[in-house]
């Protein structure tokens, strides 16, 4: 059984050697593919691999053309719109994620962007404190409660909206007051941190009209997706209301208009958010540990296809 670990951004060593350890300690045979440049090597490397992971690496409809043996493929952290999910169901392939492994990562993340935002990116003038301000999360999951943890260290007072949580159970959490709607989390809030995936029904959804609901002095916050913005919107309000701030570890298509907005925009040059040691080491670990666990008991528990 040959497990491939297919990362054009590799995993640090020490996350390699964990995931070998877990590999080899279950009798199957690890490959590397690593810092690859053409997906030609990819189809090569997955030709005979009976399991894949992968970090941002896109699994296509290609990648699964090639790749004969292939029964499971777990993307290694939370968002897994890098793989062809139809492809992989039409292929008898299971998909997972490692929902979780990079939460802590990703809402340090957000509160340090936030601190660097509301103190003018340091650039020496008088900024504020977010103590006491009020912060909404949309959506709260893993990486949503880790935000709200930290944020009430900082003494904020903070909400969240869920489609898939009500009211009374994200207050019986103990730290978020459950908002109404989507719409009463922007309408309440000086902040708006978002969390959702990248779906038919999300992407795009955060437009003007949304946006505009945010008090004056307003900032968002996006560790998400890029798609879920509504760009040429955003851009439209924020020439319009020059109160408000947009800050993100998803570079926009159009960061160089957004960048016309010096003082109120900044975006990460790459995808930040699990970028640490820990959630490094945490998601591979994990990938490995979900593979050997679906070979020996079929266990399928963070499968994300059908």
């Amino acid at each position: 059984m040959k497990v491939l670990v297919a990362t054009e951004k590799p995993f640090a060593k020490v996350a390699v050697d964990g995931i070998r350890e877990v590999v080899e300690k279950n009798g199957y045979e690890l490959a590397l593919l690593e810092k690859y440049t053409d997906v030609n090597d990819l189809y090569a490397a997955v030709a005979d691999a009976d399991a894949m992971i992968v970090r941002s690496d896109k699994v296509t409809k290609e990648v699964l053309d090639h790749a004969k043996n292939l029964k499971i493929v777990v993307r290694a952290g939370a968002g897994y719109d890098n793989l062809d999910l139809e492809a992989c169901t039409a292929k008898g392939v299971v998909a997972m994620n490692t929902p979780g492994q990079n939460s802590n990562a990703v809402a340090e993340l957000v509160m340090g962007m936030l601190v660097y935002c509301v103190r003018n990116f340091y650039n020496g003038k008088s900024g504020s404190e977010l103590m006491g301000k009020k912060l909404g999360l949309l959506a709260y999951g893993n990486v949503g409660r880790n935000v709200a943890r930290i944020a009430k260290g900082f003494g904020m007072e903070v909400y969240a909206f869920d489609q898939f949580l009500t009211k009374e159970q994200i207050e019986a959490d103990g730290i978020a007051k459950g908002a109404a709607s989507r719409d009463a989390l922007f309408e309440t809030c000086d902040i708006v941190s978002l969390h959702i995936p990248a779906t038919a029904e999300t992407k795009l959804s955060i437009n003007y009209d949304v946006v505009n609901k945010m008090h004056k002095g307003g900032i968002l916050v996006n560790t998400a997706r890029k798609e879920v913005i509504d760009e040429a919107g955003l851009l439209k309000l924020m020439a319009e209301r020059t109160d408000l701030k947009y800050i993100c570890d998803v570079m926009p298509d159009a960061d160089a208009e957004f960048k016309a907005f010096e003082g109120r925009y900044f975006a990460t040059p790459k995808k930040m958010g699990a970028q640490t040691e820990e959630a490094n080491i945490n998601a591979g670990l994990a990938a490995a540990n979900q593979i050997a666990d679906f070979f020996k008991t079929g266990n399928k528990r963070f499968q994300v296809n059908k």
